[in-house]
């Protein structure tokens, strides 16, 4: 008889505390204050939906709903964390979300290639051609940027694009840009560990290439400096896996720090930048650190060039870690990014009157180019 009543106290025990359980996750999702933003995942969180009777005879509200309620679930990290866990070393999934890890290499699954979003791309570039290059007197030069899957997706069992057929499919689109190759001097471990980036001190031969092809003088000697800060790259917090932080390596020289960076601002304004921004280590993506992040236009003057060299650079993210080491061999350099300014707008900034212009674009852009307005 006390053995029944142990067992019924013990089941009572567990129901109140699974009920409290519930009970506790359903106050605190209803009442506990919502989080705009997700630092691990880099996005802005769902908030609350509209709701009226549009939205539930509709539908919208009850699709918006859900997709908040999995945004503010609470303690949704440590969740995710368990989740990704049990995707990979349990299920022995290779990838999770469609983040994937060989070798303590976080990458993301870049597949399959979208010849829409190459068009798309190129017709984007090929109104820029037309408007302000085919008649300025200067070459035009294209490089594609392969992503870090490139090196390590096939050979682990991961769905991985065609890269050969990539870069042929980008170049018949591009017909008038004479095509510089850079894949044959990258391998994974060029790239960041828990980043999409490459390294900029594993880039240097890049650099020289470019710079080469592109009519500039010899680069330098370069003096490496490792900032004390850890880096998180953007695969860190999406993987939720706890990955341990990369280090950002830069490189510098008396030329690099003599130059003139000058940005445009929301304003219209030109105003002041750096080749090397500490403020933004403190900021959501450190990457950023590099060329001040995401710029629509800079202006990098090179007082030190042995040569009158001037060059265009049109690029993504790719080309902020890049470009300093490109800086030496040139008088001047403009860069411009697509994604933060429309093409038309161009002229008004802009002179094109016989400068060379590289586009220096990575496969992730490519394959997702909407972002080029």
């Amino acid at each position: 008889m006390g053995g029944m009543r142990m067992k019924k106290v013990k089941m009572i025990a567990t129901l109140l505390a699974f009920g409290i359980i519930i009970f506790g996750f359903a106050f605190w999702t209803w009442f506990g204050p919502d989080r705009e933003f997700s630092s691990d995942e880099r996005r802005y969180l769902a908030e609350f939906p509209e709701l009226s009777t549009e939205t539930l005879l509709s539908g919208d509200f009850m699709a918006d709903f859900e997709g908040y309620t999995q945004d503010q679930f609470p303690l949704r990290d440590s969740f995710r964390g368990i989740k990704a866990f049990f995707a990979t070393k349990v299920a022995g999934k290779k990838d999770n979300n469609g983040l994937y890890s060989v070798d303590g290499h976080l990458s993301k699954i870049e597949y399959p290639m979208s010849e829409s979003m190459i068009d798309h791309a190129a017709d984007r570039f090929t109104a820029v051609y037309d408007r302000y290059l085919k008649d300025s007197g200067g070459e035009v030069f294209l490089t594609v940027v392969p992503d870090k899957g490139a090196y390590l997706a096939e050979e682990n069992g991961c769905l991985s694009m065609d890269y050969p057929a990539f870069y042929e499919k980008v170049q018949e689109t591009l017909p008038y840009m004479t095509y510089l190759p850079v894949e044959d001097l990258l391998g994974a471990e060029d790239y960041y560990k828990t980043d999409s980036h490459w390294r900029q001190e594993s880039i240097l031969d890049v650099a020289q290439r470019l710079a080469e092809k592109l009519g500039g003088d010899p680069l330098p000697e370069f003096e490496r400096e490792t900032l004390t800060e850890p880096f998180y790259g953007v695969y860190a917090g999406q993987s939720a896996t706890g990955a341990e932080p990369d280090q950002i390596t830069y490189l510098t020289n008396d030329i690099l720090e003599g130059v003139k960076v000058t940005g445009l601002s929301d304003l219209g304004v030109w105003e002041e930048k750096a080749l090397y921004d500490r403020k933004e280590l403190s900021g959501v993506d450190p990457y950023n650190f590099f060329l001040s992040g995401t710029e629509a236009l800079l202006k990098i003057e090179n007082p030190m060039a042995e040569g009158g060299k001037r060059l265009i650079i049109f690029r993504d993210s790719f080309g902020s870690s890049l470009i300093p080491l490109m800086v030496p061999g040139f008088a001047e350099i403009t860069v411009v990014d697509l994604r933060y300014i429309r093409g038309d707008q161009l002229g008004n900034y802009v002179e094109f009157d016989g400068q060379d212009v590289l586009f220096l674009y990575s496969t992730t852009l490519f394959n997702n180019s909407l972002a080029i307005g």
